[in-house]
């Protein structure tokens, strides 16, 4: 029997709605299989943070001791104090003194043999030295993400995101120094990360998609056939307050709907002011959905043109899962292992982009193929449990040879 695990966590991992909560509720799910495991995150608000006892329910006994907390710190706070302290932006909007104070009360326990930390915020919370072992889910190379968002963001933004990459960036080299272990989320990542810190012990895990509930044949809501309308359904779907969805949104209508026909569905939570201003004749944003496969069910084709991405895009794994023919940029398509042509389309421009659409709006059994394929790629690769098969030997080295 393995010693208890503590995993810490950005954000609640419940329920697995967004991009980073599929993640974490997977990996918290997978590593309570192999021992009690014991949480420490934070929560967005109150609503957030009330999905705790749904998540007891989900994990049962496995789940113990819990610290959960409501971040109040703003983005504009955070930045002042990171400039004080010399510290990234993105640690200190994370900061607690009561989260430090849980995690020294558990380690003290004796029962914690692994810390597992999810995002790389909370790698701040985990003692150095650390008297157990210490896995770190940096899942993406958020240093390279503000690296990207440098070279394109107005001045003075342009100068802050600098400075958080290059802060951050010496932060997760100093963290993955002294970790056991630091996973990514696709071979790309880690290869990334190896590749500008020169350390070992990186290894990638990808992200899987949950075939039982993204399956076109299971029991969902249906959209009705007002939702539905005439004409094709070329679909976005992600949380609409991040930057890189908004970009890519924002070029999509402006460059390339424009010589393609149909409807431009924006779907997903919380749309910013500049996607909600996209809104007219051919184009809706639907805000938060109660289920996302509604309307990827109806979608003729599910859109990615992500020109900023890091690692894996659940957003492209659903639709694939669906059997959705997916058109992707290289940026969304990084770190899927699929066939471009065969199980998606790959596009590199506006204008490749554009003509891969029309193609299969004017191919529906190229369409269905395109679509049947991806669902295939999906169920022969892309069952959590299999990409997640590698974690006990990262928590435990030697303890199933050893079983």
């Amino acid at each position: 029997m393995m010693d208890d695990i503590l995993f810490l966590a950005h954000r609640i991992p419940f329920p697995p709605d967004r991009g980073d909560k599929i993640r974490s509720w997977h990996m918290l799910k997978h590593l309570a299989g192999l021992a009690r495991v014991h949480l420490a995150c934070f929560a967005d608000d109150r609503a957030d943070a009330a999905h705790l006892p749904a998540l007891r329910e989900a994990i049962g006994a496995a789940l113990g001791d819990v610290h959960i907390e409501i971040r109040r710190t703003g983005k504009a706070s955070a930045g002042l104090k990171a400039i004080a302290n010399g510290r990234p932006a993105s640690l200190t909007l994370f900061d607690s003194a009561a989260l430090r104070s849980f995690v020294r009360r558990s380690l003290a326990s004796g029962r914690i043999g692994t810390i597992f930390a999810y995002s790389g915020q909370m790698a701040q919370f985990v003692p150095d030295p650390c008297p157990a072992r210490f896995v770190m889910d940096f899942v993406d190379m958020d240093s390279a993400k503000f690296a990207a968002y440098s070279k394109t963001a107005p001045l003075p933004m342009r100068w802050v995101h600098a400075r958080e990459a290059e802060r951050l960036f010496a932060f997760e080299r100093a963290t993955a120094a002294r970790a056991d272990a630091s996973l990514f989320v696709s071979e790309a990542e880690a290869a990334l990360f190896r590749d500008r810190t020169g350390l070992a012990g990186i290894h990638a895990i990808s992200n899987g998609i949950d075939l039982g509930v993204f399956d076109p044949g299971a029991s969902f809501p249906r959209l009705a056939e007002a939702d539905r309308g005439a004409g094709p359904i070329l679909l976005f779907t992600g949380q609409m307050d991040y930057a890189p969805n908004v970009d890519a949104v924002t070029w999509f209508a402006r460059e390339i709907l424009p010589a393609i026909p149909g409807r431009f569905v924006i779907a997903g939570r919380n749309p910013a002011p500049t996607v909600r201003a996209l809104a007219g004749p051919r184009i809706e944003v639907t805000g938060a959905v109660s289920d996302m496969r509604s309307w990827l069910a109806e979608a003729d084709i599910v859109v990615a043109p992500l020109r900023i991405a890091r690692g894996i895009q659940n957003k492209v794994l659903e639709a694939m899962a669906m059997a959705r023919p997916v058109v992707a940029s290289p940026a969304a398509f990084e770190g899927i292992e699929a066939e471009p042509g065969r199980d998606l389309i790959v596009a590199d421009d506006a204008q490749r982009m554009a003509d891969a659409i029309n193609n299969l709006l004017v191919a529906p059994a190229r369409a269905f193929a395109v679509g049947a394929a991806a669902r295939a790629a999906m169920v022969r690769d892309y069952g959590w449990d299999r990409r997640l098969a590698p974690l006990a030997d990262l928590i435990a080295p030697g303890a199933r040879a050893a079983a």
